[in-house]
């Protein structure tokens, strides 16, 4: 499985409960206050994943995807998945 990193800017607050429901779906970790882990069954897919996420936010957001295959982190709000 590939490991996902999903970072977003929330431009205006609005309801975004819909793309936290999803996250919690995928079972994706949040580990910044805008940014979750998650995995995907095929790697090479940020591009289709971005596409997934576009449906749960506003056309004035912004958003990215990106494949990981190692990390560091400090004083994170959760630790992302593991590969």
């Amino acid at each position: 499985m590939a490991l996902y990193f999903l970072e977003y800017d929330l431009v205006k607050q609005k309801n975004y409960q819909p793309l936290y429901d999803e996250l919690e779906r995928l079972n994706a970790k949040k580990h910044l206050l805008s940014a979750w882990s998650f995995k995907g069954q095929h790697s090479g897919a940020s591009e289709a994943w971005r596409d997934h996420f576009r449906q749960f936010i506003d056309a004035d957001d912004r958003l990215m995807v990106s494949e990981v295959t190692d990390w560091a982190g400090t004083k994170l709000l959760g630790t992302p998945h593991n590969t």
